[in-house]
């Protein structure tokens, strides 16, 4: 049977739930006012007018519906518990009270287990109480309030004793919790799924933030090696599985320096750090949770992303009435840029008004396509362009040799790699003088991001079959011609490997077809790395054929003897 799902609240991110909703047949009635950004794309009469925060307007909407949700978590959770058993509500009602509260939601987390930064409530706070915390933990500190914060609204960084009256004069007011600062250097986030059979996980993303407003998302996250990637939605998935219902869960977290994770803040619904997955994805974060608050089938393979790179970027409302619309012009010059407005009808400063998606073969391509439009923002606000700093490509090919002496043999490969614009790393280990070295770095291969493994070695070429005996990394190994043999003893070394332990064998020195071949493996998921073989191989074909031409106009004779032979 399918279900009705009710809304409270019918901002963008409803909106961009009743797209899902629309094409895949769910029924779906938004509460909030008139002309809201939802109701705009969805014209039917189950709607209903009203605060989604009003008890009666909720309980009118709980009677055209079988689920409620929610696109925002400061609603009335108490009437929500008043209907529980007459109508689901997904997420629970529970975990939304519970996160509600900043302070609670920590304290929930940490007696689960779950690593979270060191707090300490400061419910009726004053000044001496702050300085207490700055003894506690040192400045600076994050006070923050426990309800009704969003977008950096309702936190304060105290640098020092001087700045706690100010901040008392910003928040005190309100009921607030003091944070230990988090000395990280990446800000992730990880969108988590929670479905009747579990709990899965979208790809970890970067977050970039600018004035507390998330600005930019990078997905995969630039430069972070593939564990921990895995650790963060690992982490992502043990915080969402403690909290009751069904749903999308917004889980953002802090890489420190040491390279563990702590988690910042959970949002009980899809999240600005997730609006990538309506290109990026198979499945986008919006319908994914009314997959799964609906029971509708959902895994883990849906959730991953359909080109290997995605940025998106936040538009927000600048100092006319019309710059959001401004930036969407610019966006239209690019036809991969796609478009998304919010229907908002004010454009207030620092208000967000649309996002814009790009996805790409690769990261740095997306990011020449997006650099543009940044700096058209940052340009808005009288900023000098805040394009982020390119951070170095992650290596797809480890090059190992047993030794500096096989580098003239390697030259042809790095080459090839060089100029398809594949990212490579060159180590020497050998499998006899340093094997300790070669499991490390072989072992450790596939989490630090590499997709194939180049080895050369000549004698006894143990090299390529250790590394293909410890990693499920893709080996191409090149026989390296020694002095005696003539390298036939390390082809045969190489090729000859037991059933169970494959090694693609190329000829002797014969790097360049290594890199070739290392080149066709990512190709199968990486469109860029395509195009380059293909011209390549057109390249070849032209300068065959104009061979041809050439040796059909002068003959043999006269063609061998322009050769100089």
């Amino acid at each position: 049977m399918t279900k009705t799902v009710g809304v409270l609240g019918g901002g963008q991110l409803g909106r961009m739930m009743v797209e899902p909703a629309n094409r895949i047949k769910i029924p779906i009635n938004i509460l909030d006012a008139p002309g809201a950004p939802a109701k705009q794309i969805s014209s039917h009469a189950g709607h209903i007018d009203g605060s989604f925060k009003d008890a009666e307007s909720i309980k009118k909407l709980a009677k055209t519906c079988d689920v409620i949700t929610f696109e925002i978590e400061h609603i009335n959770t108490k009437v929500l518990e008043e209907l529980d058993g007459t109508v689901a509500i997904e997420p629970h009602w529970s975990t939304v009270r519970i996160i509600q509260d900043k302070y609670a939601q920590k304290e929930h987390l940490s007696a689960h287990g779950v690593a979270v930064a060191e707090s300490y409530s400061l419910d009726h706070a004053t000044e001496e109480d702050l300085r207490a915390v700055g003894s506690k933990y040192g400045y600076p500190f994050m006070l923050k309030s426990k309800t009704e914060a969003y977008d950096g609204k309702g936190n304060y960084p105290v640098k020092s004793a001087a700045d706690i009256p100010d901040a008392l004069k910003q928040l005190g007011s309100r009921p607030l919790y003091a944070e230990k600062w988090a000395e990280f250097k990446m800000e992730l986030a990880v969108m988590a799924v929670k479905t009747k059979d579990g709990t899965i996980a979208y790809p970890t993303t970067e977050t970039i933030h600018e004035d507390s407003i998330c600005k930019l998302t990078y997905t995969p996250a630039r430069g972070v090696l593939r564990d921990i990637r895995e650790r963060a939605e690992a982490l992502a998935k043990k915080a969402v599985a403690t909290f009751k219902g069904k749903g999308v869960f917004g889980v953002e977290m802090f890489l420190l320096k040491d390279d563990t994770l702590l988690i910042n803040e959970i949002a009980p619904r899809p999240h600005n750090s997730g609006h990538y997955t309506i290109e990026g994805s198979d499945v986008s974060q919006f319908e994914a949770h009314l997959r799964a608050i609906t029971d509708v089938p959902l895994g883990q393979d849906d959730l991953q992303l359909c080109k290997p790179a995605a940025i998106m970027l936040n538009v927000l409302g600048g100092s006319t009435p019309d710059s959001h619309v401004q930036i969407y012009n610019l966006a239209k010059q690019t036809p991969r840029i796609r478009i998304h407005d919010y229907g908002k009808a004010e454009a207030r400063p620092g208000r967000k008004m649309g996002h814009l998606t790009v996805t790409a073969a690769s990261m740095s391509e997306a990011e020449a396509l997006i650099n543009p439009l940044i700096a058209a923002v940052d340009a808005q606000k009288g900023r000098e362009p805040s394009v982020p700093q390119e951070i170095a490509p992650q290596p797809l090919v480890a090059i190992i040799m047993g030794s500096d002496s096989d580098l003239p043999i390697l030259k042809p490969a790095f080459a090839i790699l060089d100029s398809f614009g594949i990212p490579y790393e060159t180590r020497v280990t050998s499998a006899h003088r340093t094997p300790d070295w070669m499991y490390e770095f072989v072992t450790g291969a596939k989490a630090r991001g590499f997709r194939t493994i180049i080895a050369a070695a000549g004698g006894a070429a143990h090299l390529p079959g250790m590394a293909a005996a410890l990693t499920t990394l893709p080996v191409v190994g090149i026989p390296v011609k020694a002095s005696v043999l003539d390298g036939v003893d390390s082809l045969y070394s190489i090729v000859q490997m037991p059933r169970g332990e494959p090694v693609a064998t190329v000829g002797i020195n014969n790097s360049t077809n290594a890199a070739l071949l290392a080149a066709r493996i990512l190709s199968v998921r990486d469109e860029r790395v395509e195009v380059c073989l293909e011209r390549f191989y057109g390249e070849h074909h032209e300068e065959v054929m104009a061979k041809d031409a050439k040796l059909l106009k002068l003959g043999p004779i006269k063609y061998l003897e322009q050769m100089g032979r």
